[in-house]
Order: C-alpha cells, then structure tokens, then sequence
C-alpha cells in the first residue's frame, strides 16, 4: 500500500512519515523532492522552472519510482509530499491508484500553525514555504479535497498513530521516552533541511 501525505508546508508530513517508519519497520519513506533537486541542479538555466513539479519528468520519474518500489518491496510506502495541482496529482496519486492500493490524506493546519512551524525550522515569513500557504490551502478547500487529518492540535505521534489507524496499519505501542520521541523529531528535522 502506498500513503500519499500532502499538506501545506509546516502541517507535518515528513515528520509523521518518518515516526511511522520508526515505529513500524516495513514502512519504506520515499521522498519526490530528491527527483526534483536533481533536475534543478542539472538542467540549463534558459529551461529553468520555478517550481521542480512543473518539470514533466519529475511526475513520471516519481510515477516509474513509485510503482517499481510498490512492485518490488513487501512493506507499505509513505510519501511526504506537497501537490496541489489537480492535473499533477492525478497523473501521480490518480494513476498510481489505478494499479496499487493508495491512500491520500492531507494533514490539515491553520495558517498561523504553519508559520509558527516553519519559523522552528528557522524559515521566515519570506521563505518559499511560507509563501506557499495561501496557494495550499486553497486548493485543499478547492482542488484537492480527500480526507484531512487536522493537526492543529496533535503532536507528531498523535498524527502518525491518526494515519494509521485510517490507512488500517497497526502500530506497535511507542515504547520510547519522551526525550527519545524529542531527539528522534530533531534529527528528522535536522536531516530535512535543504
């Protein structure tokens, strides 16, 4: 089974892709964004895109990725991904659904949550992400619509045990202390700062 996590920037998706891995081995985290700043880093400036998801090649390198992963490993495999495109999402989500069992949730965040968020990974107002806010939740009101997982509220493991329960994977009881929870989400953290 594939697990599609969008959200705006800020709602959580890698962090609640990686507690899922850290707490059921099987899961295999695959990450779009590497495909995208590899044809950023390696395409002429004349062709240059400002947003890698414009790039055709990005959507069906994910697209082959994805299903030979699915095809090949016998565990489940989380996406943390923001896509707000319909056409782009249904050429990925849509057609991987078409051959693969592939659960899609948005993990949902007010506006002031996002920044507050984006702001601990020392990314200001003027960020990229930050400036991406408004254009995401839009579409999760308008285009993108599936399922969301409000996570104003819930802590990184509280959203990691809400996805599983509504993708029916069953999570073994998180016997870490708090400062391993605490350690664990920093060095996530530090490992996803591009």
């Amino acid at each position: 089974m594939i697990t599609w996590l969008n959200g705006a920037f800020g709602a959580g998706k890698t962090q609640t892709a990686y507690e899922l891995q850290r707490r059921l081995k099987s899961i295999y985290v695959y990450d779009p964004e590497n495909a995208g700043y590899f044809i950023c880093k390696n395409i002429p400036t004349e062709l240059s895109k400002n947003d890698f998801q414009d790039y055709p090649m990005w959507r069906t390198f994910n697209l082959s990725m994805l299903s030979y992963i699915a095809e090949h490993h016998a565990g489940d495999i989380i996406v943390p991904m923001t896509i707000t495109n319909r056409r782009y999402y249904d050429e990925l989500v849509g057609e991987l659904s078409r051959t693969w069992e592939v659960r899609h949730f948005i993990l949902y965040a007010e506006r002031s949550v996002l920044l507050r968020r984006l702001a601990s990974r020392f990314e200001g107002r003027n960020s990229w992400g930050a400036q991406q806010i408004d254009r995401c939740l839009r579409a999760f009101g308008t285009e993108i619509t599936e399922q969301k997982i409000h996570t104003d509220s819930l802590s990184i493991r509280e959203a990691a045990e809400q996805v599983a329960a509504l993708a029916g994977l069953t999570l073994p009881p998180d016997q870490r202390s708090g400062l391993r929870r605490s350690l664990d989400t920093i060095a996530t953290q530090l490992r996803h700062i591009r």
